[in-house]
């Protein structure tokens, strides 16, 4: 039972992206109603926030017993209303950046020997350069938009990255980026 249960809880915290608490209680409830299939709930809608709940005893009082109206009643005669689910906290949860679409072209001169490498690469909900943390090396380069984009590129030959130019088309939305290739160590 105990692993049915924690194998429950891992799914829905996988399928819907949902932190549950690990711990759990299991009370000595009567079924009521027929066991007989009741209507299927509507399926959730993908959301960035995610909302952890908890399920409260809802015989919360000792010796709750049923009202003459269908409520429930304590043993000293008062109307007992509790929620059944509780709202404990709501919690963020990141975005995973995505990859995004780009190509990368090598140029070549007559001699048939490489000039430099460019790359396109389209940010569709990015509006300005100033979102984006591009970061290069003679071997590899970074652009990164925090909760968007991340890309991570191994270069195919060693780049100069002091001559290496970017430029960001708002309109398009599209970063161009053009890297010549490394001189030669002597």
């Amino acid at each position: 039972m105990d692993h049915l249960i924690h194998r429950t809880l891992q799914f829905l915290e996988e399928r819907h992206n949902l932190v549950l608490p690990c711990s759990y209680t299991i009370e000595p409830l009567p079924l009521k109603g027929s066991l007989g299939r009741a209507s299927e709930p509507p399926e959730p809608q993908p959301s960035h926030s995610t909302t952890v709940m908890c399920v409260k005893n809802f015989f919360s009082l000792q010796g709750a017993t049923e009202g003459t109206e269908g409520g429930r009643r304590d043993p000293g005669g008062t109307e007992a209303k509790g929620l059944l689910i509780e709202e404990i906290s709501s919690i963020e949860l990141p975005k995973k950046p995505s990859s995004p679409v780009y190509k990368m072209v090598t140029v070549w001169d007559a001699n048939r020997e490489l000039l430099k490498i460019m790359l396109r690469i389209e940010l569709p909900h990015v509006s300005s350069a100033s979102e984006c943390d591009l970061s290069m090396s003679q071997d590899d380069i970074i652009i990164e938009v925090p909760e968007k984009y991340k890309l991570q590129l191994d270069l195919p030959e060693r780049v100069d990255e002091e001559t290496t130019a970017a430029v960001f088309n708002k309109t398009k939305r599209v970063l161009f980026i053009s890297a010549p290739l490394a001189k030669p160590d002597p």
